[in-house]
């Protein structure tokens, strides 16, 4: 299915008015997509009508921390919010959490806590409700300390995600290297720590 040139100038908007919600110039995209200057200027300047090949497409959704069908898909309003790594609110997640949340303490902690509730993932929710279990990380922690974690854990990955876009990728490997060497030699299965 060959794309309109609407279509290609909605996505070319779309990407700069992500890059410019991320705050970055040309000079900054150019380096953390991988991608060469005039291709990038041409996109953040959306002057042209060229079609952008999948490749490019592929490379600033990862630059932007999306998937392709995200970045192709999503209206404009729903995607803005991640560039600060806020993801959409999902109240249907968020009700499915309220409904299974066993714990008085995890059901109080919801109640009292909108907007960092409204922030956690699929993946989060439901590794917050194994934490449940008799003798879990919620019950031996706490859930402010467990919520802490899952918060910490998300702002991490995206630094990670960023960095991972840069000339410090060599050095964030390394440092990735260590620590899992670390793991290993300790015998601690990663991600095993929160929830045992």
């Amino acid at each position: 299915m060959t794309k309109t040139a609407g279509e290609v100038l909605d996505l070319a908007n779309k990407i700069a008015r992500l890059v410019e919600e991320r705050g970055w110039n040309q000079e900054d995209f150019a380096r953390i997509s991988q991608l060469n200057r005039h291709t990038v200027r041409t996109i953040l300047n959306a002057g042209a009508n060229r079609r952008l090949r999948n490749a490019t497409v592929s490379q600033c959704a990862d630059a932007l921390g999306l998937t392709v069908n995200e970045l192709r898909t999503l209206p404009l309003e729903r995607l803005l919010p991640r560039m600060h790594g806020k993801n959409p609110v999902d109240e249907a997640l968020l009700k499915m959490l309220a409904a299974n949340a066993r714990l008085p303490e995890l059901a109080a902690w919801l109640g009292r806590n909108d907007e960092r509730s409204a922030e956690f993932s699929a993946e989060e929710v439901d590794e917050l409700l194994q934490m449940q279990e008799t003798g879990g990380a919620l019950e031996r922690l706490g859930v402010e300390q467990c919520v802490e974690m899952l918060e910490r854990r998300r702002r991490l990955l995206t630094q990670v995600r960023l960095i991972a876009g840069t000339e410090y990728l060599d050095l964030l490997e390394q440092v990735v290297d260590l620590v899992q060497c670390k793991l290993h030699a300790a015998k601690i299965e990663p991600g095993r720590r929160l929830r045992g």
